[in-house]
């Protein structure tokens, strides 16, 4: 009897061997991948390194068209019409492609998802802003800087009557959207590799605030007004919030930035860019300044 029970012992302990020896590799990718869908883009691409298992799941198209806009087709037409988008992408690579910032209109605007959330951001160019005068080099001029995404800003002198306007015809996913204006008073040059701000022209800012102006075409309406200070110093400046439906018909949003007091000049202002992007997004911008 107790030679019988010493010779289960070894299978026993042989059996519990292989079992200790079991992993995370030993799960199937399915089950990998229906835990993925949970996670955020970044948590994907850093498990995905942990073994073959994780990295198969990681591809599977569901878990990535997870994360993806439900109107991602309908953004890559209006983004890349008129251009080849690479076809038979799987859907991790074209979430790759879209975190892209691309350009679209002409080069004046581009378009990106938040690599972590998969909302839409968007940046419009002061080239792609409708300015008043800046045709004129009497009161605008076309400054090149690496603190623009663009590259490049438009630069007030002086001006009587100040007015910036511009519009955007876009298939935004369904949301809560806001939009600021990116400016800076003053205009900043490097010294020796020292940034520095000239505010030369700097001037009328303090008589009467400027005003920001938002509408869309299904109605919605914002205004908001404020000072221009702080030289040197890019800051967003808040328009409005305006909401995404998800209709098939793509969203048309105006804005505007106006001082049209003619009874002093203004100039100084260096303007760059509009942003749109998620309500969410505000506090990182406000980091930002």
């Amino acid at each position: 009897m107790g030679s019988s029970f010493s010779v289960l012992i070894p299978q026993f302990s042989s059996t519990v061997t292989k079992q200790n020896h079991s992993s995370l590799g030993d799960l199937p990718e399915s089950c990998v991948a229906s835990v993925l869908v949970y996670m955020d883009p970044p948590q994907i691409c850093k498990l995905s390194m942990l073994n073959r298992a994780f990295r198969g799941a990681s591809s599977a198209d569901f878990v990535w068209e997870s994360k993806l806009p439900m109107n991602y087709t309908s953004i890559i037409q209006r983004v890349f019409a008129g251009r080849n988008f690479p076809a038979n992408l799987c859907k991790r690579d074209i979430y790759a492609m879209l975190c892209r910032p691309n350009s679209f209109d002409g080069g004046s605007k581009k378009v990106w998802l938040d690599k972590r959330t998969g909302r839409v951001c968007m940046s419009i160019s002061s080239s792609g802003l409708e300015i008043t005068g800046i045709d004129d080099r009497r009161y605008w001029s076309r400054i090149e800087t690496d603190e623009s995404r663009f590259k490049s800003v438009a630069y007030l002198q002086q001006i009587w009557w100040f007015e910036v306007d511009g519009e955007v015809d876009f298939p935004f996913p369904v949301g809560s959207y806001s939009i600021f204006f990116r400016l800076q008073v003053g205009r900043a040059s490097r010294i020796f590799g020292r940034r520095v701000c000239n505010s030369e022209h700097v001037h009328g800012w303090d008589k009467k605030p400027v005003r920001f102006e938002l509408s869309t075409s299904d109605g919605q309406q914002a205004t908001t007004q404020c000072f221009l200070n702080e030289p040197g110093i890019w800051k967003y400046h808040h328009v409005g919030d305006f909401v995404a439906t998800g209709s098939v018909e793509p969203m048309k949003v105006k804005y505007s930035l106006t001082q049209i007091d003619c009874t002093h000049t203004k100039g100084g202002l260096c303007v760059d860019s509009v942003l749109i992007c998620p309500v969410e997004f505000t506090e990182r911008l406000k980091q930002s300044f």
